[in-house]
């Protein structure tokens, strides 16, 4: 009797956040802004990060070291790892690689998965497909960004909204049909590239004197286009990975989307039909932390014990590209 395809169940996850805690006091002395205007417009109270002389990967690093700890495996037993960034350690290798040095993960292959906000998602679909098709068993999938790096401290539109995190998940292969994986969907559209980005740094634009001093290695956005097109679309692939599961919204135990801004999460579930108490909310702490904020958020909920065997997670992000995307699990 031929089995069945294997399916992708999260094992493990761990989280870490940086030391350094920046509050919405402390931009009141770098930029024209106040606590009020900061928490009534965003719902961020607080961010962290990155001290200097640490990279992305020292995130990350730690992150999975917690997610294999609970999932009770080591790093040799890693066939891969997939890591969701913006902000890798160098412009080449990939963070993955570096990370996969630090663990001494010697049997896994590693690469990095450029998403923006949304890169966690992207990782973890990709996983699930390898593991779907019995090409691994086992992976790290990790979402790690150090976006403190990218800010211009005298702009008031991004340096209030982002923080740095890594989130990590381990997945494992499973026969039991009932629990893992249930559907990813991911989805682009890059008409919107230049509301999200950063404008030099990269082949178009090298690195130079002039650069440097226009901020263009720095985060520039259009708040309100990104505001504006990240409701509908999470709501419209959140409905779509919900119908590819064949789960009704009803049924799904808690949502956690990403941490960009507490007028997005709400107005998403109100167009959703759930109600907050289902939703993860932890911005307040930690800002947006781009790819890191859906799996630290994953993370921090099942240490809280609002994830419990059986139950159905709705995962969505949206990011620069722009990039969206949602998977549905059952723990």
């Amino acid at each position: 009797m031929r089995r069945s395809h294997p399916r992708a169940v999260i094992l493990g996850t761990g989280s870490e956040l940086p030391a350094k805690v920046v509050t919405n006091a402390a931009l009141e002395k770098l930029v024209d802004t106040s606590d009020e205007w900061i928490t009534t417009r965003t719902g961020i109270k607080e961010r962290r990060v990155l001290e200097e002389g640490k990279g992305n990967a020292d995130m990350a690093y730690r992150a999975s070291l917690r997610a294999l700890k609970d999932a009770g495996l080591e790093a040799k037993d890693l066939e891969a790892i997939i890591m969701g960034t913006v902000t890798p350690d160098y412009p080449f290798p990939s963070s993955a690689c570096v990370l996969e040095d630090m663990l001494g993960a010697r049997k896994a292959f590693s690469f990095d998965v450029n998403a923006a906000c949304c890169g966690f998602l992207n990782a973890l679909a990709i996983a699930d497909s390898f593991i779907r098709t019995g090409m691994i068993r086992t992976a790290l999938v990790v979402g790690s960004d150090a976006l403190s790096r990218l800010l211009n401290w005298k702009d008031r539109g991004t340096c209030i909204l982002f923080g740095d995190g890594s989130g990590a998940v381990v997945l494992g292969a499973s026969h039991d049909g009932a629990h893992g994986i249930l559907s990813t969907r991911l989805r682009t559209d890059g008409s919107y590239v230049k509301a999200l980005y950063v404008p030099a740094g990269g082949s178009l634009k090298p690195a130079s004197l002039e650069s440097v001093k226009r901020n263009e290695h720095t985060i520039a956005m259009n708040g309100k286009e990104v505001f504006k097109v990240a409701v509908r679309s999470m709501e419209e692939i959140s409905r779509e990975a919900l119908d590819e599961a064949e789960v009704k919204v009803d049924e799904v135990s808690l949502v956690i989307p990403h941490q960009a801004n507490l007028r997005i999460i709400t107005a998403l579930a109100g167009r959703l039909k759930v109600p907050m108490s289902k939703v993860m909310v932890n911005l307040d702490r930690y800002g947006n932390t781009s790819a890191a904020s859906v799996p630290v958020a994953l993370d921090e909920a099942r240490r809280e014990g609002r994830i419990r065997r059986g139950d159905i997670i709705l995962l969505n992000a949206f990011g620069a590209g722009f990039a969206w995307g949602a998977a549905v699990i059952r723990f």
